[in-house]
């Protein structure tokens, strides 16, 4: 397995702490984020990282996340204040090609303002299958959204599977009932997988730039692609905000958190 990290945007709701630094490198618990990432990536098996950079691209460096020079190889996305994530993932085509093409058989991509275990990359690698796309999808993910939000379905996005396959997600939903889980920004391409997806951003052209990384999911699911969804039971966290690190910090300083990932 191998791993891709995108980390191209700035982060601009970290308000001063992203002013020298990309998102990424703001630190949780004592580490960047990055780093959490590196280290569950590698714990679960993970023979090399990638990471796509974009905003202050040359201090995201392995040392800015205290770890030895050459930990990990890098691209740029030039054009990350005027796209989403799927556009970082075509930067990566090259290396993806490279990777599939040498006979890698599968590559777990990592959003980089996450935080999670290395057992939910074992259970995506090992949940996904022969399915050309997987993800993984916290159950209790209603238990972390209370911490954040006072209306957990103020930006909770629809999400339903059936028989381990993605059926909904990314609208917006009507009620607790549209919601199984939260997609956590973890997934899992094989090689057959990545050509689909290179294929269908090709169909989509300029479009790309505009098209985040749910809608694209959504879209797979519309052209009956199948994406498996493999569940876990809390033990991440996504960081959007001052308030999310201040409420974490918090959280896990009481102990006996179920949303502790370390």
């Amino acid at each position: 397995m191998k791993a891709l990290i995108l980390a191209a945007g700035r982060g601009s709701r970290l308000r001063e702490l992203t002013d020298d630094r990309p998102k990424c490198l703001v630190s949780l618990a004592g580490k960047p984020l990055l780093r959490w990432q590196y280290d569950a990536l590698c714990a679960a098996g993970a023979k090399e990282v990638l990471v796509v950079r974009g905003y202050l691209a040359e201090r995201l460096v392995p040392e800015a996340a205290g770890l030895p020079s050459g930990a990990f190889a890098t691209v740029d996305n030039p054009r990350w204040a005027h796209c989403n994530m799927l556009a970082s993932l075509l930067c990566a085509a090259p290396w993806l090609d490279a990777a599939f093409g040498g006979g890698e058989t599968e590559v777990v991509v990592s959003y980089a303002d996450i935080v999670y275990p290395a057992e939910h990359v074992r259970a995506l690698c090992a949940g996904g299958g022969s399915h050309p796309v997987s993800l993984t999808y916290d159950t209790r993910w209603e238990a972390l959204w209370r911490i954040r939000f006072a209306d957990p379905l103020s930006d909770a996005e629809s999400f339903a599977c059936r028989d381990g396959l993605l059926c909904d997600i990314g609208r917006k939903p009507c009620g607790m009932d549209d919601i199984h889980g939260q997609y956590m920004g973890l997934l899992r391409l094989t090689a057959q997988g990545w050509r689909t997806v290179a294929a269908v951003c090709r169909e989509l052209g300029d479009a790309v730039d505009r098209t985040d990384m749910t809608s694209f999911l959504r879209l797979l699911l519309e052209r009956q692609i199948p994406v498996a969804a493999v569940p876990v039971e809390g033990r991440w966290c996504e960081v959007d905000d001052q308030d999310d690190l201040r409420a974490y910090e918090s959280r896990l300083a009481q102990g006996g958190w179920e949303h502790d990932w370390r």
